[in-house]
């Protein structure tokens, strides 16, 4: 072989060799980050679990806050997550970490809206009204007490 053709046979394996280690970098960027999950798990403790049950109890928000038919954004033992007043008094909440590829999503009055790419979620149930989501935010449980918002 020649110089010529050695020389050429090596660029191309260094820059075979850069282009793999580049598209693998740029594949880990799309994968969801530690802490959250898609595979449709809730918000918590950065595990993809529902908030943990220490938690129960935790005040959460005013009932004033939530504004009957929208939604705010809140957090349950430090996880994001999402609650919405659908009919006067009757709170549910979901985990704001989007089932697509974990991205945090945020209250927009009768809707939830992911900033990355787009999901679109109805607030009183969670349901998914426009992918690229393909599940529902899991509901994180709470309850009303008078006039505040409790977890659990």
């Amino acid at each position: 072989m020649t110089e010529a053709t050695d020389l050429t046979r090596r660029a191309a394996l260094a820059f075979g060799g850069v282009g793999a280690v580049g598209s693998a970098l740029v594949l880990a960027g799309c994968a969801p980050t530690a802490g959250s999950s898609s595979d449709g798990g809730s918000a918590g403790s950065g595990s993809g679990q529902a908030p943990a049950s220490d938690v129960a109890g935790q005040d959460v928000a005013a009932l004033a806050d939530i504004p009957v038919g929208g939604s705010i954004d809140a957090t349950i033992g430090g996880e994001p997550v999402l609650l919405s007043q659908p009919t006067a008094g009757t709170v549910v909440a979901f985990s704001a970490i989007c089932t697509h590829q974990g991205c945090v999503v945020a209250a927009a009055g009768s809707q939830f809206e992911c900033p990355c790419h787009g999901s679109v979620f109805d607030a009183a149930t969670g349901a998914v009204e426009q992918g690229p989501a393909p599940k529902p935010l899991p509901q994180v449980a709470v309850s009303v007490d008078g006039d505040r918002v409790i977890a659990g």
